[in-house]
């Protein structure tokens, strides 16, 4: 009992009424439009969980996140979105489990719950800038040959993603950032889905909590950078003056 009490207090007020608000839109949707994708909304429901673990900088939420990219490769290329399911498949999904290591071996004062936040150098924004552009550009050769249902949506977001997956791997909170652009990008590739398939709804409302999600998270991680870095200031303070 102890134990669940200390997972429920784990969470702020505003984060269980976020993960509420979009445990109920996902489901919703999923009756309204009388959706029999129940493997999408429950990959959803994974998804937007995993969101608000990582928005903490648990390492559980990349654990969650490899279950949902596969889930998601999976109902991408059923659509024909190539460029998806290379994306989750190939780069989300691998990317997840590079983090997940990078994460364990990096916590904040061996507080497995909370990752070290690190800071991203003038020199590796330069370095990324040019790997997204080097990828971005093969990655549309590609889902060019495979006939990649809307190619430049598909294509911007493997820029997005690339970088998103990066910076989570680097534990920089403009990861968040990097999410929120693929957040947009996935919503635009959705809707053009829905007009053919009303059930495809449901991963538009998905796409649109994790912009919510996304949107928090980036806020959360740089109240924690600051936290962290005054913390250690005060460590250092503290280590001299005695």
């Amino acid at each position: 009992m102890n134990k669940l009490k200390r997972f429920w207090n784990y969470f702020s007020v505003y984060e269980k009424c976020m993960w509420l608000f979009s445990v109920i839109l996902i489901l919703a949707t999923q009756f309204i439009f009388e959706s029999s994708k129940w493997i999408s909304t429950a990959s959803s429901i994974m998804g937007i969980t995993s969101l608000l673990f990582i928005a903490k900088g648990n390492p559980i939420g990349q654990v969650m996140t490899i279950v949902f990219a596969s889930f998601y490769a999976t109902s991408s290329f059923f659509q024909g979105f190539y460029g998806e399911t290379a994306t989750y498949a190939g780069m989300t999904l691998p990317m997840a489990i590079i983090a997940l290591v990078s994460w364990l071996k990096n916590p904040y004062k061996n507080n497995r719950s909370q990752v070290k936040i690190n800071t991203v150098s003038k020199k590796e924004w330069a370095l990324l800038a040019l790997l997204t552009v080097i990828i971005t550009t093969a990655f549309y050769f590609i889902l060019k040959a495979l006939n990649t249902v809307n190619l430049y949506v598909s294509t911007f977001s493997i820029a997005t993603s690339f970088i998103a997956v990066y910076l989570t791997f680097r534990r920089s909170p403009f990861y968040a950032v990097g999410y929120a652009f693929n957040d947009i990008v996935l919503i635009i590739l959705w809707i053009s889905a829905s007009v053919k398939d009303t059930s495809n709804i449901s991963l538009v409302v998905c796409f649109f909590v994790f912009l919510i999600s996304d949107t928090y998270a980036f806020f959360n991680w740089r109240k924690m950078q600051r936290l962290q870095k005054e913390n250690k200031l005060e460590t250092i303070y503290n280590t001299e003056n005695t």
